[in-house]
Order: C-alpha cells, then structure tokens, then sequence
C-alpha cells in the first residue's frame, strides 16, 4: 500500500513488512506524531493516517499504544476511530498513564538515536511534511561558532566540541556528549544543516571528529550526501525536538577568546600578583645567600 498522503513513509512502510525486521511500533509513533504536528488534514490524509493506524495498533506494543493515545489524547482533531481502537486495546489504564507521563518528543529522540542510518533518513525526510512553523533558531550560527567546532574538531578535541554543540544549539550536555560519540553521524549532519556550516566544513569535521567515522570514506560520502539532500527545516525542526527534550539550566555562554575558559581557570587556581611575589622573594634570597658566601 502506498499513502500519497505521507510519501516519505512508504519506505519505513516497506522496511516494516521485511522479514526478520519488526519496526511497526516506529511506524507508528512517527506517523502519528507527523499527523499531531499539523493543525488540520484533508480527507485524504485523514483516511490514510486512520487506514494504516488502524493496520498498526493491532499488532504494536502497550507501550506503543500508550504513547499514541497520549498524543492523540492532546490533539483535538484526533480521528475518533483511532481513539475507540486505542481505549479497547488497552490492557491496563497505567499503560495510557505511562504514556501521557513521556512527552512525544522524547520519544522522537530515543527512536532517532536508536534506530539505523537507513531509519534516521527517513525520519528526517519527515520531518518536514510539517507545516507547523518551528520554534527553534532560524539564524545561521555566527561564523566564529562554526570555526570553533571545527578547530576542536581538527584538534579531536571532543570534549571541547561537545561543549561548543551544547552552546551553539541550547541544547543539554547529555545530548550533546551523545551526539558527539554517535558513530553513525547523522547527528552531526543536522547540527551542521541547521547551524548554516559549508559542506567542506561539515566534512573536514566528519573525518577528524570520530574515528568511526572519518576512517570510512564511505561513510563521510553518505554523510555528505545526506547533508546535501537534508532540507533546512527538517534540521532546524529536529534541532527543536533536541532543545525541548534537555533545556540548558543556564543562558548559553560563548567565550569571547578560544582559550579564555582555561586561562580564566589557571588565574583563579593560582592568582598572578601572587606568583610575582614568590618570583621576587625568591630573586631576593638567592642574593641575600649570595652576599654572605
């Protein structure tokens, strides 16, 4: 079956009937949270969303069911076919609870983080049926911003590039440290579309940045050509599921001179005027002894 509705899906549509690969749950929560994502469907849409859901549910998960209900419960152009199916098959009332306690975009990043890089591209090519206006950054990065996440890139300094990417997109140190080591790249693709990097930017990162990565030609080709075919509000789009997911605690800080974190630390760990002191105090006994020999 094809949707015409959702063109993107009919290749997760495809992945999901294969043998030996059970990705009808991810089907589900990904076309659900595209139909939540605008305010209202046309006819066609709506059949096809209710023809293919109605397929899904049967043979999902609890837990899956839980969370689509609890997306649905909040939308109020829900089908209400989907809402019967969804309270029938129902086992438990805790299993709706558990749902409405997990936010959808959680569950939008846990899936996008675990699933596999044929996967990752076809939620991202999704990403953009949504015509909902992201909330997100909508400026291209400053171009000192990108030519720090490249320096600590070349320098495979990860850590570093770790804490630049939590800074650049306002996102949490968790899920940037996890961007950083992921060894599929697709992370740093959109972080790269979003921030308005150059592709020769974008690739000198990849080769250095994760060996995993930048030790496959392969790969870096891929990467690239995802980056090319990513449109910019798919990225920005995801960018915002990230930023809602784990919200800095503290307004963003870019330090105005590369190093002036680490230098700023050395000075408080042993202040300047008092190393002169000790440099003076020692000259003067060195004299002092001398003068006595």
């Amino acid at each position: 079956m094809k949707f015409s509705a959702y063109p993107p899906l009919d290749g997760l549509f495809d992945l999901a009937c294969r043998d030996g690969v059970d990705i009808r749950p991810t089907l589900l929560r990904v076309l659900t949270d595209l139909y939540v994502q605008k305010p209202a469907h046309s006819a066609d849409e709506e059949t096809q969303y209710v023809e293919l859901a109605l397929g899904l549910i049967e043979v999902v998960d609890a837990p899956t069911r839980a969370a689509v209900l609890a997306s649905l419960s909040a939308y109020p152009a829900a089908p209400r076919a989907i809402l019967r199916k969804l309270a029938g098959t129902a086992s438990d009332p805790g299993d709706a609870d558990a749902g409405r306690a997990r936010t959808d975009t959680q569950d939008l990043v846990e899936l996008f983080f675990t699933a596999g890089a044929e996967e990752r591209r076809l939620i991202l090519s999704n990403l953009d049926v949504a015509e909902r206006a992201v909330s997100g950054r909508s400026s291209p990065a400053t171009s000192e911003v990108i030519r720090r996440l490249e320096a600590s890139a070349l320098q495979r300094n990860v850590g570093e590039f770790s804490r630049m990417l939590e800074r650049a997109l306002g996102i949490s140190r968790e899920l940037a440290e996890r961007m950083t080591s992921d060894r599929s790249g697709e992370p740093i693709v959109v972080a790269a579309k979003a921030l308005g990097m150059q592709a020769a930017v974008l690739q000198r990162i990849l080769l250095f940045l994760n060996p995993a990565i930048g030790q496959s030609v392969e790969r870096v080709y891929d990467l690239a050509r995802l980056f090319d075919e990513l449109v910019p509000a798919a990225a920005e789009r995801m960018v915002t599921i990230w930023q809602t997911v784990g919200k800095r605690s503290r307004p963003v800080y870019a330090p105005g001179h590369w190093d002036d974190e680490r230098r700023s630390a050395r000075a408080l760990s042993t202040p300047a005027p008092r190393r002169e002191v000790q440099r003076r105090d020692g000259q003067h006994s060195r004299l002092k002894t001398g003068g006595q020999k």
